[in-house]
C-alpha cells in the first residue's frame, strides 16, 4: 500500500506511506493514514513531496528485513534536501531493534513499535515542533482502536478492505519472531468490528479480510464470550458486506463450528489459508506446532467434507535445522496429498529471540535453494492442474482493479481466491459478475463476463 489519496483543504501536510511485509502491516498503514488525516495530513505517492514518511517494517524473514534497510539508506537523500522532513519507523523491525535504528539510521526520527500507533499523532507534532527523536515501544497497548473512528471521512478503501480482529501469538513456534515483536494474543471486542466493517462497507468495500496472527484464537481476553465463528456469524448477520475472508488460521485450533461456517455463511468466501510449515511428523514437533502430518490432513479432509468447493492455500517452509532429504520428502508426499491450489514457501532463516536459532545443524544455503526450488515446480504443476480444471465453468467474480496484465482488462477474484482478468471498462469496479473461465494459466485465469448481466440477488450490483 502506497499513496492512498484522500481529500483535505488546500495546502495539507503530506504523508507518503510505504509498507513491507503481511496484510496486516497493511492494515496498520491504513490506520496510521487514517490517524494522521485527522491532523490534516493527505497521502502522497511520491516521497519527495512528502512532509511525513512512515516506513512500515516487517521481520519475519531476515530478506524482509535487509529490504527495509536498503529503503532508509535511500531516505537518507530526502532527509538531506528537506531537512523539515519526519521520517518516522513502524512495525517488527521497530519493535525488535528500538533506539538502535536511530543509531544506524541518525537521519530517522521516529520509532513506534507495533503497540505504539495510537500515540504517533502526537508524537509526529512533537517532533515537529523541535523535541527530540524518539523510540517509543511501550510493552501493552496504550490505546484501543475507538481512535479510528474520529474522522471516518478521511477514510478511504478499496473494494477489498483489511480489518485486523486480533493480535499477537500465543503460540511461539520455534522459527517465529512474532510472539516477540507483536506480543501476546489479544482481541479486539466484537462491537468495535461491526462498526468498522459496516463503516468500510458503506464506503465502497464490497470484501472484508478479516487479520490475525491466528485468528481461530479470537475471543481471548474479551469479557464478551464470543469465539471465532461467532464473530462470523454477527458480521454475516449485522452488516451488509457482500464477502467475507480470513487469515491467518493454525491448523491445531480449527475447530468443527468455524468448519460449519463454510457451509452456513453465504458471504464467507469458500477459501482458508492453513499452513502446515512441513510434512515430517519429527520437523512439526521441533518447530513446535502443535499438529501431526496425519491430523493436519484430517482437517482438510474435513474442510472438504463440509464443503467440497473449498480452495486451499498454505504456508512451508524448507531447511529448517535438522531437516533430512528424509524429512523433506514426507513434505512433498503432503503437497501430493493434499493438493493444495496454492503455497507460499520459503526458505528457513533464523531470527532474533526464536529458540531455532540455537539449534544445531544447519542446513546449508545451496541445499535450502536447491529444495526450494523442487518444491516449487512440484507445486506449480499442481496449480497449473487446479486452474485447468476451472474451464469452461462459470464464476462469480468481485472486479477489484485494472488488470497487471494490460490490454484493457480488469481482475478480480472468484470466492475460492483465484485471479481472474476479464475484458471491461472501471464501470466493472466493486461488481460482483459471473463470468465464464476460459484460459487457465500458471497463477491466473481469463474469463468471459456472461452477457447480459445480471442486476438482482447482489449479482453485478
Amino acid at each position: 500500500m502506497e499513496g492512498l489519496c484522500v481529500n483535505q483543504a488546500a495546502q495539507p501536510r503530506r504523508l507518503y506511506v510505504h509498507t513491507f511485509g503481511c496484510q496486516m502491516n497493511t492494515y496498520d498503514s491504513l490506520r496510521v493514514q487514517r490517524l494522521l488525516a485527522q491532523d490534516g495530513y493527505a497521502l502522497t505517492t511520491n516521497a519527495a513531496d512528502a512532509d511525513v514518511i512512515f516506513v512500515n517494517t516487517c521481520s519475519v524473514r531476515e530478506k524482509a528485513e535487509q529490504k527495509v534497510f536498503s529503503l532508509l539508506g535511500r531516505l537518507r537523500r530526502l532527509k538531506w534536501r528537506k531537512p523539515s522532513l519526519i521520517i518516522g519507523v513502524g512495525g517488527c523491525v521497530a519493535q525488535q531493534l528500538g533506539s538502535s535504528l536511530l543509531e544506524r539510521f541518525p537521519f530517522v526520527d521516529i520509532v513506534v513499535g507495533t503497540r505504539a500507533l495510537g500515540s504517533l499523532p502526537n508524537i509526529v507534532r512533537s517532533v515537529r515542533s523541535g523535541a527530540p527523536r524518539v523510540a517509543h515501544l511501550p510493552d501493552q497497548d496504550e490505546e484501543g482502536w475507538r481512535e479510528l473512528f474520529g474522522q471516518t471521512e478521511a477514510w478511504v478503501t478499496d473494494v477489498v478492505a483489511p480489518v485486523t480482529v486480533m493480535q499477537g501469538c500465543d503460540n511461539f513456534c520455534t522459527y517465529c519472531i512474532v510472539p516477540y515483536v507483536r506480543g501476546r494474543e489479544r482481541s479486539r471486542p466484537s462491537r468495535e468490528i461491526l462498526q468498522e466493517v459496516q463503516l468500510l462497507v458503506e464506503k465502497g468495500a464490497r470484501e472484508v479480510l478479516l487479520l490475525g496472527q491466528n485468528v481461530n484464537s479470537y475471543g481471548k481476553g474479551l469479557q464478551e464470550k464470543t469465539r471465532f465463528s461467532d464473530l462470523l456469524r454477527l458480521l454475516a448477520q449485522e452488516t451488509d458486506v457482500v464477502r467475507l475472508r480470513f487469515t491467518t488460521s493454525h491448523p491445531k485450533d480449527l475447530t468443527e463450528d468455524l468448519i460449519q461456517c463454510f457451509v452456513d455463511l453465504p458471504q464467507l468466501c469458500p477459501h482458508i489459508h492453513l499452513p502446515f510449515q512441513a510434512g515430517s511428523d519429527r520437523i512439526l514437533q521441533k518447530m513446535h506446532r502443535g499438529y501431526s502430518a496425519e491430523e493436519y490432513i484430517r482437517k482438510v479432509e474435513l474442510l472438504r467434507g463440509a464443503c467440497p468447493e473449498i480452495s486451499l492455500s498454505a504456508d512451508v517452509m524448507v531447511g529448517f535445522p535438522g531437516e533430512t532429504r528424509e524429512d523433506f520428502q514426507k513434505t512433498l508426499d503432503l503437497m501430493r496429498c493434499v493438493e493444495f491450489d496454492a503455497l507460499f514457501s520459503f526458505r528457513y532463516s533464523d531470527r532474533p529471540y526464536t529458540a531455532a536459532r540455537l539449534f544445531p545443524d544447519k542446513v546449508s544455503e545451496q541445499e535450502k535453494a536447491s529444495r526450494l526450488t523442487e518444491l516449487q515446480a512440484l507445486q506449480a504443476a499442481i496449480t497449473l492442474k487446479k486452474n485447468l480444471s476451472e474451464v469452461g465453468r462459470t464464476r462469480e467474480v468481485l472486479v477489484e482493479s485494472t488488470s497487471k496484465a494490460g490490454r484493457g482488462q480488469m481482475s478480480g477474484r472468484t470466492p475460492q481466491n483465484r485471479i481472474v482478468n476479464l475484458e471491461g471498462s472501471q464501470a466493472l469496479k466493486g461488481r460482483l459478475i459471473p463470468v465464464t473461465i476460459t484460459e487457465a494459466y500458471a497463477h491466473s485465469l481469463k474469463g468471459r463476463p456472461v452477457l447480459p448481466l445480471r442486476t438482482s440477488s447482489g449479482i453485478g450490483a
